[in-house]
């Protein structure tokens, strides 16, 4: 029988929602529904914060990762995005470099296997958190999309580590440097998440999942996971790369016209590149 957790351990964590579907299981929820579960400030803080409570939980396992409402999570809140594009302090950039480290560090180091349920769009960051749990499970009809430029940002947060890894360079460059979608269908055939099913069938799918990992040995689940992870963390470098480059970005002319057209509902018009990489 599925119940809210009431021992106060999540309560700091309000623009979350929690649940308990079933032993050593705990589902967190993105819970904004009335913007997509786009991540403010707030939600980012939130989303890096959770982990190593969670992590501390005796009674937890396995975590199901899922959205409120219709969407899994639109990606970064864009109100929050316009106003940074706007600013020239070099605070809001090292600020935001900082936070994007800490996010996918957090995800890459928590011990206890997470599996996302994607039940509608994921992008940008949230497609991030799906991608970096251990287990994804997707709608077939969801959308998925890196989204980076698309607002005239480069493929930064976990996009440059992970995508080449999971569906191979060639899908990689061709989705990211596109932007074009992707259902979740079309996903698991690229290898780029575990598996898709029909919506109706998600949650349950998903749950069963997380019982089979939950009857695993704990320590040796553990331990399997960090060793994986381990393929992510090489990576670094590329990582650290391409959030340093989405900055760059932040500060140029180039996202603050992406992001004008895309307020517009009209096609942004870019002046020719003058330096070069």
């Amino acid at each position: 029988m599925e119940r809210q957790l009431m021992n106060g351990r999540y309560d700091q964590f309000t623009d979350l929602a929690f649940e308990q579907p079933a032993p050593h299981v705990l589902r967190v929820i993105l819970n904004r529904p009335g913007r997509m579960n786009a991540v403010n400030a707030q939600l980012h803080r939130q989303l890096h914060e959770i982990w190593p409570v969670i992590d501390r939980d005796p009674d937890v396992r396995v975590v199901i990762l899922t959205g409120a409402g219709r969407a899994f999570c639109a990606g970064g809140d864009m109100g929050d995005i316009a106003a940074e594009a706007e600013t020239d302090s070099e605070q809001v950039f090292v600020s935001n470099f900082r936070a994007a480290r800490e996010l996918v560090d957090v995800l890459i180091n928590f011990s206890k296997p997470v599996v996302s349920a994607i039940n509608g769009p994921a992008v940008g960051a949230g497609l991030a958190l799906a991608l970096l749990s251990d287990i994804s499970i997707a709608a077939r009809d969801a959308k998925l999309l890196d989204g980076h430029l698309r607002i005239g940002l480069t493929a930064g947060d976990h996009a440059a580590i992970i995508w080449p890894l999971l569906c191979g360079m060639a899908k990689a460059k061709l989705h990211l440097m596109t932007n074009r979608p992707l259902t979740g269908e079309d996903a698991a055939n690229c290898n780029l998440i575990s598996m898709a099913v029909d919506k109706s069938e998600l949650e349950a799918t998903a749950l069963e999942v997380a019982q089979e990992l939950a009857a695993v040995a704990p320590t040796a689940l553990a331990m399997t996971k960090h060793v994986l992870n381990h393929w992510l963390r090489e990576k670094r470098a590329i990582f650290e790369l391409s959030a340093a480059f989405e900055m760059v970005n932040m500060a140029g002319g180039d996202a603050r016209e992406a992001i004008r057209a895309m307020n517009a509902g009209s096609s942004p018009i870019f002046r020719p590149r003058t330096h070069h990489i």
